[in-house]
């Protein structure tokens, strides 16, 4: 497990989150395109809730993980909405702004979801607050939940409450 931890360590960095982050961005509009499902899937909250929890925890320190979380973010949005104009997708100025003010406020989320995996009644409370988080995104900006987002909040509440992770 040791070992697992260190190596996924050293993958995250903000150059390998940002590669991912572009390669997301591009698969998230071509699955909007070409998938009914996924592409729901994928531009649900709560997934990219999942995933920057994942970037945070495992990140070596929570400030790596505001270094981490930030190009992800940014990668996900460039190739997102590049592809949306290649592809001539119709997004308003105002769902394009606001996605970019939530990518620039990521870090100060990383840094807090790391301490999820602190030791401490004050990490569960943060854990709790990033379930809920996923479930509230579903259910008022989504009109879930539906059965993907409870599977979302089932792995989000095995990450933060029952693996363990070596710090």
């Amino acid at each position: 497990m040791e070992k697992e931890t260190k190596k996924t360590t050293k993958l995250l960095n903000p150059v390998t989150t940002l590669a991912a982050g572009l390669a997301l961005g591009a698969v998230s509009r071509l699955l909007d395109i070409f998938t009914q499902n996924l592409g729901n899937i994928f531009s649900q909250m709560a997934v990219w809730i999942l995933l920057g929890t994942l970037i945070a925890i495992y990140s070596e320190t929570a400030r790596k993980a505001m270094a981490n979380i930030l190009p992800f973010s940014l990668g996900v949005l460039v190739t997102y909405y590049t592809a949306a104009v290649i592809t001539e997708g119709i997004y308003s100025g105002f769902t394009i702004r606001a996605w970019t003010v939530f990518a620039f406020c990521t870090p100060a989320l990383g840094f807090t979801a790391w301490h999820a995996k602190e030791p401490g009644p004050a990490a569960k409370a943060i854990g709790a607050c990033i379930v809920l988080a996923a479930f509230i995104t579903s259910v008022v900006i989504y009109d879930g939940p539906r059965i993907y987002d409870l599977i979302i909040d089932g792995i989000l509440i095995y990450i933060l409450f029952f693996r363990k992770i070596r710090r």
